[in-house]
């Protein structure tokens, strides 16, 4: 549904997005025989503006495919509401300089052949209501299909990512007889999220009104659910191969979902996008050929500590400033700057750094601490907009005291910056509800310790004290929510007042110890091409 490949290219909403482009920019690196598809979304995702209380103003993200897609000849038909709707495609190569290059497919119903409602189907990413997210959907799935077979491609496998692709198997039942053992060997499904409000799901009456006869609702009820059509149901039912995002993520899918074999693969991130400027020049200098081989970044104890420190601090100067020309906080680069960036919705918890303010500010007084976020709420998300205005409500009542700055539409130039630039990447979100999680691996990249709750992928990345720290208890302990709660409040000051802030300040050799792990044990193997390795063995294959 979403791909971020660049800025200029709206398309995507966060870190799912991000993951896709990842995935296609890993796959061209690595001359993978495969093409992407997903929408054109002609008026982006949101452009996020902030009033002086946090109010989040979401303003249109309009541009023109025209300046960097290609217009491709083949259309390809589909039947909503019994009308036709033509579906046209752009194409996107993803050139890499290994040689390699993934065509991405961006579907368009804006298309002087669709009536004037047609047209708009593919213009919000995550937009209206469910009737026109089931219209989106059929494009995709059902689209997605009939446009790869006009474009004369012959595909070996179909890779759901999330499930809002999923109706491509209905495609490829009838194209196959209704046989459903045929149609598993040839799908594969992800699943990215243990929050069951994450799975698409819609009224079979609104199912009858858009796909009318296109298949018996009998049949698709014993497919995809008696009650509503549940898009990740019908995955699960039409793939030979399902996984997860993360080993913690497969268990907590496995409970979602009893009765599937889910294998998990724990995702990555495309380690030369994600490596700042500075330290891509250090690493060519030392590490030769570590954007294609990341598992070369393992031998980033010969780069000599000061220079790594240097590169640090030229990522951390671009992040200070550019805080200080958008905000009155007058950071400086000397101290401990903390970054959040989550997309703002409740299980993230944005607000959870500021749980006791007498705690955060005896850490202060250890040695001065700054701390950065961003973050964009889903428009129809009331909580994830009023955590953004609690945030700014703290940051009156810690002027003076504490530099914080919550800077405006977070996106994938600022997520650079913010990885970069952090000297301590903070993850809080509410286990088990975080099915991976990327930007503490894209941190790692950079140098950037990570502290965070045990949860998704970094309890596979954890080592205490290490590569970084955790916050709370650890997963399968046997204790109540709200001890858990109390705990994670607990390690979260003790540790940044009684370790991170003296580490810091005062012993410098362990800290770069500690970045220099980060990049040699995290980022040697959080990363797209081990992902994509797994999965053409494992998946693929």
């Amino acid at each position: 549904m979403e791909i971020g490949l660049l800025s200029d290219i709206p398309t995507y909403a966060g870190g799912l997005g991000t993951l896709a482009g990842d995935t296609i920019k890993s796959s061209a690196d690595l001359k993978l025989p495969l093409i992407a598809v997903t929408l054109i979304s002609r008026l982006g995702y949101f452009r996020q503006e902030l009033g002086e209380r946090g109010e989040q103003i979401e303003l249109s993200v309009p541009w023109n495919p025209s300046h960097l897609l290609v217009r491709w000849p083949a259309e390809a038909t589909v039947q909503i509401q019994n009308r036709d709707v033509r579906v046209g495609a752009w194409i996107y190569n993803q050139q890499s300089p290994t040689g390699g290059a993934v065509p991405v497919i961006f579907l368009d119903t804006d298309l002087e052949a669709n009536r004037s409602d047609d047209r708009t189907i593919t213009d919000h990413l995550y937009g209206g209501d469910d009737s026109y997210r089931l219209k989106q959907e059929i494009v995709l799935g059902i689209g997605g299909v009939r446009i790869l077979e006009a474009m004369g491609t012959e595909i070996r496998k179909y890779h759901m990512n999330e499930g809002q692709s999923s109706l491509l198997t209905l495609e490829l039942l009838k194209r196959y007889g209704m046989d459903a053992e045929a149609v598993k060997d040839l799908c594969i499904f992800t699943t990215h999220t243990p929050v069951q409000a994450g799975h698409d799901k819609f009224d079979y009456s609104l199912v009858r009104d858009l796909l009318g006869d296109f298949i018996d609702i009998e049949v698709l009820k014993k497919l995809a659910g008696a009650d509503r059509l549940n898009m990740t149901g019908l995955a699960l039912n039409l793939s030979n191969y399902i996984n997860g995002v993360a080993k913690r993520h497969r268990a907590t899918s496995m409970d979602m979902f009893p009765g599937y074999e889910i294998h998990s693969i724990t995702n990555g991130v495309h380690s030369f996008t994600w490596t700042c400027p500075c330290l891509q020049k250090l690493f060519d200098k030392y590490m030769p050929g570590w954007a294609n081989e990341p598992e070369m970044l393992l031998r980033v104890n010969g780069c000599p500590d000061e220079e790594i420190w240097k590169a640090h601090m030229g990522a951390k100067r671009d992040l200070i400033d550019q805080v200080n020309r958008e905000t009155d906080a007058d950071m400086d680069d000397e101290s401990l700057t903390i970054g959040f960036a989550r997309r703002a919705t409740m299980y993230k918890r944005t607000t959870f750094l500021f749980s006791d303010l007498q705690r955060l500010r005896r850490a202060n007084h250890k040695g001065t601490i700054q701390i950065v976020l961003a973050g964009k709420a889903h428009p129809r998300d009331e909580e994830g907009k009023k955590a953004i205005q609690s945030v700014f409500e703290i940051m009156d009542i810690l002027h003076n005291e504490i530099k914080i700055a919550y800077l405006q539409d977070y996106n994938m130039p600022l997520a650079a910056k913010m990885v970069s630039g952090a000297d301590v990447w903070l993850n809080t979100p509410l286990p088990p509800q975080e099915a991976s999680g990327t930007s503490g691996m894209k941190a790692a990249h950079n140098g950037v310790v990570n502290f965070s709750v045990l949860d998704g992928w970094w309890i596979e990345g954890w080592i205490e004290g290490v590569t970084g720290w955790s916050i709370g208890p650890e997963p399968g302990e046997d204790i109540s929510f709200e001890m858990a709660r109390k705990r994670e409040i607990e390690d979260f000051y003790s540790k940044l007042e009684y370790i991170i802030i003296p580490m810091f300040y005062q012993r410098r050799d362990y800290w770069m110890r500690m970045m220099k792990n980060s990049i040699g044990m995290i980022a040697s193997f959080f990363n797209s091409h081990r992902m994509m390795r797994r999965y053409v063995t494992e998946a693929y294959l």
